[in-house]
């Protein structure tokens, strides 16, 4: 009698019941950012959610038995995002200059593609983490010091001036994040309905030369120089 292999793939039927799984949740939290980041944790209801992802409120709780399950779910796929473009910083073996460029490139990539997840986050941030505080700093704060590690190591090397690496992150953070988190302002400013591509393309031009400059090595004094 043959015996079953093992970590044999699933049939087809059971895979695409996963697949089938899997849009539908995923479907069901780019509904529910939105409420989330518009209405907060406290004025959002699963029903709501359910009613703008066409699904009955029991049919939602199927997948996710509590609004406190969405709301995780739909931090956690915020922060995996934030923290891939975090880990792309702590490149060390890259020029500084591009590494940061990169870095606020994406940033603000995150910031025009995705300003509802970026509010939420900052919600949940601003009300104090209670919600969400563990898993912020389980996993952001290794990561802030090893890219910290990484900028110690540029400025041993002679590759950037020495800097206050974690408040220059900050200051990224604070720059990039405005303009999903404050877009609204800005585009009352800028006397428009809304923040154009342009607008962010002026942004990184001007974040990226802040920076740039912050962590600019100053020339050499020359000799004999009052």
């Amino acid at each position: 009698m043959p015996t079953a292999k093992l970590n044999a793939e699933p049939a087809p039927k059971i895979k695409r019941r996963i697949l089938n799984r899997d849009k539908l949740e995923a479907d069901i939290a780019a509904e529910a950012v939105r409420v989330f980041a518009e209405c907060g944790y406290e004025g959002t209801s699963i029903a709501t959610v359910a009613e703008n992802a066409g699904l009955s409120k029991q049919n939602l709780m199927y997948y996710f038995p509590t609004k406190q399950a969405l709301y995780q779910r739909v931090l956690d796929e915020v922060l995996d995002d934030w923290l891939e473009r975090m880990e792309n910083l702590a490149a060390g073996d890259q020029d500084p200059r591009d590494v940061l460029r990169t870095y606020v490139q994406a940033k603000l990539k995150f910031s025009r593609e995705q300003p509802w997840a970026s509010r939420v986050y900052a919600m949940e941030v601003i009300s104090g983490a209670q919600l969400y505080g563990a898993q912020i700093q389980n996993r952001v704060v290794p990561l802030v010091r090893k890219d910290i590690e990484v900028f110690e190591k540029w400025i041993s090397e002679g590759k950037i001036a020495p800097i206050n690496a974690t408040h220059l992150l900050f200051a990224i953070w604070a720059m990039t994040q405005s303009y999903a988190d404050f877009s609204a302002q800005m585009a009352l400013v800028l006397n428009r309905k809304q923040l154009t591509k342009k607008d962010f393309d002026d942004a990184e031009k001007v974040i990226v030369d802040m920076v740039l400059s912050a962590i600019s090595v100053p020339p050499p004094a020359c000799d004999g120089a009052p």
